[in-house]
């Protein structure tokens, strides 16, 4: 689990407590690309406020959203694993809107690839976490 050194964290042993979603690379990285999401949309036209803005800006939201809650449950460990799965079925659904957005020339590819890279990046993050709790004792 890769996590950034903030406040409020503790160390014990080799292993650092996580003790807020917030201290989770994973939940700060999705933040990045929520905000990413909302810049880019902002490039859509008008008639797509109800239909692809709305659908794409709440699943990328979704993301950082379900890892926060998975985390914040605290009951088992296959709690939190589903919420990560929910989080990455909201990841690729983000990532369809935007290739769609790129195929109805809403945006170039230059545009959408910083963050498609981004998507990618978190994608095997959220997959790595979700073994890594699903099998440590």
């Amino acid at each position: 689990m890769t996590v950034k050194r903030e406040e409020g964290r503790r160390e014990e042993g080799l292993f650092m407590k996580i003790e807020s979603h917030r201290d989770l690379t994973v939940w700060q990285k999705s933040m990045d690309m929520v905000v990413q999401v909302y810049q880019l949309s902002t490039s859509f036209p008008n008639t797509e406020i109800y239909r692809l803005t709305s659908q794409i800006t709440r699943a990328a939201a979704s993301v950082p959203a379900n890892i926060a809650e998975g985390h914040a449950r605290g009951t088992t460990k296959n709690d939190f694993a589903h919420f990560l799965s929910i989080a990455k079925g909201s990841l690729m659904e983000t990532e369809t809107f935007l290739m769609l957005a790129v195929r109805l020339n809403y945006l170039n590819p230059e545009q959408a690839n910083p963050t498609l890279s981004l998507i990618t990046e978190i994608s095997k993050m959220i997959t790595s976490l979700r073994y890594r709790i699903l099998n440590t004792p």
